[in-house]
């Protein structure tokens, strides 16, 4: 049998395989609270075979809420996010949840109040003004983090994940480019990280003995002034001081380089078609500008598994927590291949999004292949209609523009000729 297939103990959890379906952020909560069709889709990749579902994205409370699409820490869910858990639970997976604060990357409409982050300033891609967080309300902050993992193991999850990077609050902290502060959160590497330290030391004593704890972060930023793979090497050691269960590499931010994210060009007539007007008024109409929207949002050029060279300088590094891989995955081959560079988890996402049963595939046989387009149409309608693969919305009846299957149609054959180059 594959390594892929056998279990692993993932801190006080046992895994059932080596696959986990990363935080993606689905859109499928409504009014902040869980729904049917949020557990119909955890359910199904659970069915179709993951080791763990991670549920994105909840926020620790309601100031750090980006849309109304996004869970955050309120009694009231827990009836619901019970409900999703067993079901999840009955399929033989395990289930995850992110918990983070989003900072800056919000508005007043949907956090109810300033948006917050390290520095005052003006969140260009929100857009919104934003003010410098309190020591105080630091210090409340970090025990909201503590407090939502006693939340999440009320609601049945086995398994916390800390969203440290992509510019969301600690990231804001942590990274050079959005943290001017000059006490004693600001300033110096040590100072930049103290509020993630305090996070997770936080974290870790409510975790207990029985709840796994996955903390995700930035190999780098990929934007002027922000932090380096240098820095970033750095930032995964302090967060392997706290003893955490696993590491999610990434890398990019998601208000200068998404698509260092999320691998692949940036579907921009998609993203302007779908983008409600009330919430990104002004990046609408930006987008529709020839020439701004690449000078905003810059595409890469797609690599299956375009994070492996950075996240083997990182094994190289750290030894003492286990690493998890993100990045690129479109196949039974690229999972073998993470087995072969040495790491023993991995996270998934594009691929379950067009078919939630890739795991079974793969099982059946190594060699399959999702057949991902990667022209990215999920990301250019997830943050104002629920996540859908193209494919799986024309299959389901609905209609997409013909300007827009033209996008996809091109980006597509972009994508498999950086491939094939490669």
């Amino acid at each position: 049998m594959s390594k892929l297939f056998t279990p692993y103990q993932l801190g006080p959890i046992t895994l059932r395989n080596r696959f986990i379906r990363s935080a993606a952020f689905e859109n499928m909560a409504r009014n902040n609270m869980p729904t049917k069709q949020l557990q119909d889709y955890h359910v199904s990749v659970a069915r179709g075979g993951v080791g763990m579902t991670t549920v994105a994205y909840c926020a620790v409370d309601l100031s750090g809420v980006s849309f109304d699409g996004q869970l955050y820490v309120n009694p009231k869910s827990l009836n619901g996010l019970k409900q999703l858990t067993d079901a999840i639970h009955a399929e033989g997976a395990k289930a995850s949840i992110q918990l983070g604060h989003c900072g800056n990357m919000t508005h007043f409409y949907t956090c109810h109040c300033m948006p917050v982050s390290a520095s005052n300033g003006f969140n260009l891609y929100s857009p919104t003004i934003h003010r410098r967080l309190k020591v105080a309300e630091i210090k409340k902050l970090v025990k909201k983090f503590g407090e939502a993992v006693d939340f999440s193991r009320e609601a049945g999850f086995d398994c916390v994940e800390i969203h440290a990077g992509h510019a969301y609050l600690i990231s804001q902290f942590i990274s050079p480019r959005t943290n001017h502060r000059r006490d004693e959160y600001g300033g110096s590497f040590e100072n930049r990280v103290r509020f993630m330290n305090e996070v997770l030391e936080e974290v870790m004593l409510h975790a207990k003995d029985d709840m796994a704890v996955v903390v995700k972060t930035n190999m780098w930023d990929d934007c002027w002034r922000g932090s380096d793979i240098e820095e970033g090497i750095k930032i995964a050691k302090e967060i392997a001081k706290h003893k955490v269960h696993g590491i999610v590499l990434s890398g990019g931010m998601v208000s200068r380089s998404p698509m260092t994210i999320l691998g692949g060009a940036m579907p921009y007539k998609t993203l302007a078609h779908y983008m409600s007007m009330k919430s990104f008024w002004w990046l609408k109409a930006a987008l529709n500008i020839p020439g701004v929207a690449p000078v905003m949002m810059p595409t890469q050029p797609f690599k299956e598994l375009y994070f492996m060279e950075k996240a083997k300088r990182f094994q190289q590094e750290i030894r003492d927590v286990p690493l998890i891989y993100v990045g690129g995955v479109q196949s039974g081959a690229n999972c073998q291949q993470i087995m072969d560079e040495g790491f023993d988890l991995f996270q998934i996402a594009h691929v379950l999004i067009k078919d939630p049963d890739f795991v079974k595939h793969v099982q059946e046989n190594p060699t399959y292949h999702a057949g991902c387009g990667r022209s990215n149409y999920c990301v250019g309608r997830m943050y104002t209609l629920n996540m859908k693969c193209h494919e799986c919305v024309e299959r389901d009846g609905e209609c997409i523009p013909k300007r827009l299957k033209k996008e996809i149609a091109q980006l597509e054959a972009k994508a498999k000729k950086s491939i094939e180059s490669k």
